[in-house]
């Protein structure tokens, strides 16, 4: 007896590695589909299907697959035959192990599915193209509505029609929404999937729970729109203020604008295709001041900052109460290194209020105690630092300092030097302290470049026309008193 139950067991765990075998040899897609199939209790029996029976027949170990054809029937050994159809793959199985269980007690009876059918389904109606796409038991409707309907398809009225003919129809957004996965099936061979157009789509904006775009029912309108749909409204909602923009209306080709209220919510006003509703929010109301100057508009200081344009004006939102050195801080993004921080200055209607910047950001125990007031202008000037460039070059002036220069550039921004005042590139170079650098030391902000007219030919050339007219006046003198007698040589 002990002798029988060891080879039993021993066929029991061959029976286990042949299995194993039969499985490793699937395909890593095929192993994970089975995989999941086998533990999803919705797997339905599908004809395209392989599945392997293993067990022992007293000392003999049978084990093979068997391939599910369309008629579903499945042969279990020489014990039964099963009809499939209609089966989920737990259901089968259990069937099949209790029919081999029977006839074989302590057969270590194995029934497993390796690979799942793939079949081939048809998508028409409102999609970019008629299509046949390739699927398997576990892929549901919604899986096919990405990248097949159109942006008019309906998502409230996809019909499946089964290779049986019988024609069912699906509302997508019941299973998104609220999980009803009645409405959204696993998809079964020869099944064609059409999408219907969409009746009405429109959309709703701003201060409700779920903004988007939805089709409406028939007789679903405003009030729908908002509470089913949008899932009501947003904390803040100003019910008083609701903007309508109409495209679809013949009288106005290019739309119109019609403003609600909350009656037009409780009366469900009714909505047409295309509609857009935008409820504002009392957030919205909250009372502005401006930042102005050298600002970036996007409140990003990090993406490439150090250079502007011109002069921003930002508009700023803040609480009543609420004072400089909070909203400073708050906004400190927005300022940037061209911001002198050190400079800025509020107008409030025709008073000037100093304010340091830098002081608030970086000295955590100073306070701005000035509070905010609606309107006001916190101005942030410009920090530039220019070279001036004098003397013997074509273009004297002021020109912006960039790091890193060196005298040549800045020689080169005013034209360079007028070679007939100015002899072997001779300069002066007086930094903001009133000190004289050399050629060879850095050139920082506000220094004074001058390029020296110490040419001798230009100096000449200034003095020539007057020893010229002396000369001239001289001779002609001496030619006169020649003449007249009144010198003789």
């Amino acid at each position: 007896m002990k002798k029988n139950i060891f080879i039993l067991l021993c066929l029991f765990l061959i029976n286990n590695i042949y299995s194993e075998t039969n499985l490793l040899q699937a395909s890593s897609v095929d192993l994970g589909n089975a995989q999941i199939a086998m533990a999803s209790a919705d797997y339905k029996v599908t004809a395209g299907d392989i599945y392997s029976l293993n067990y022992s027949a007293g000392t003999t170990s049978i084990s093979y697959s068997i391939l599910l054809d369309s008629t579903y029937k499945i042969r279990v050994s020489n014990l039964a035959i099963i009809d499939a159809k209609d089966k989920t793959f737990i259901q089968l199985k259990k069937q099949v192990e209790e029919i081999v269980t029977k006839n074989y007690p302590m057969s270590g009876v194995q029934f497993a599915l390796i690979s799942p059918s793939v079949f081939n389904i048809i998508i028409k109606g409102e999609v970019t193209q008629t299509s046949e796409k390739s699927v398997w038991a576990l892929t549901r409707l919604s899986d096919l509505v990405h990248g097949y309907a159109t942006s008019y398809a309906s998502n409230r009225n996809v019909k499946v029609t089964s290779a049986e003919g019988v024609t069912k129809s699906y509302d997508l957004f019941k299973s998104q929404r609220f999980g009803d996965l009645s409405n959204d099936p696993f998809l079964r061979p020869g099944d064609t999937i059409e999408f219907q157009r969409a009746k009405r789509i429109v959309s709703i904006e701003g201060a409700v729970e779920r903004p988007g775009h939805y089709e409406l029912l028939e007789n679903e309108n405003l009030k729908d729109l908002i509470y089913y749909y949008g899932n009501g409204l947003a904390p803040m909602a100003d019910t008083s203020s609701i903007e309508l923009k109409r495209i679809n209306n013949q009288n106005y080709l290019s739309g119109e604008k019609i403003y609600l209220q909350y009656q037009n919510i409780e009366e469900n006003f009714p909505l047409m295709s295309y509609d857009n509703v935008f409820i504002n929010s009392y957030s919205k109301m909250q009372p502005i001041m401006f930042f102005e100057g050298a600002v970036v508009a996007n409140g990003d200081s990090s993406n490439n900052s150090t250079y502007l344009d011109g002069s921003n004006r930002i508009a700023v939102n803040f609480n009543f109460g609420e004072n400089y050195s909070y909203l400073i801080r708050r906004c400190n993004s927005y300022f940037t290194s061209t911001s002198d921080k050190d400079k800025a200055y509020i107008i409030r209607e025709s008073k000037i209020i100093p304010i340091n910047i830098n002081k608030i950001l970086y000295d955590t125990t100073f306070n701005f105690e000035e509070n905010v007031e609606e309107n006001d202008t916190l101005v942030i000037p410009f920090k530039q630092y220019f070279i001036s460039v004098a003397g013997s070059v074509n273009f004297p002036g002021r020109y912006p300092y960039i790091p890193d220069r060196t005298w040549d550039y800045y020689i080169g921004l005013a034209g360079g030097f007028i070679k007939s005042q100015n002899a072997s590139q001779s300069i002066s170079i007086i930094d903001i302290n009133g000190n004289e650098l050399q050629k060879s030391d850095v050139i920082t902000p506000e220094c004074i470049i001058t390029a020296k007219t110490n040419s001798f030919t230009y100096y000449f050339n200034q003095y020539v026309p007057i020893i010229t007219t002396m000369l001239s006046i001289i001779s002609t003198s001496l030619s006169i008193l020649a003449i007249t007698g009144v010198f003789t040589p």
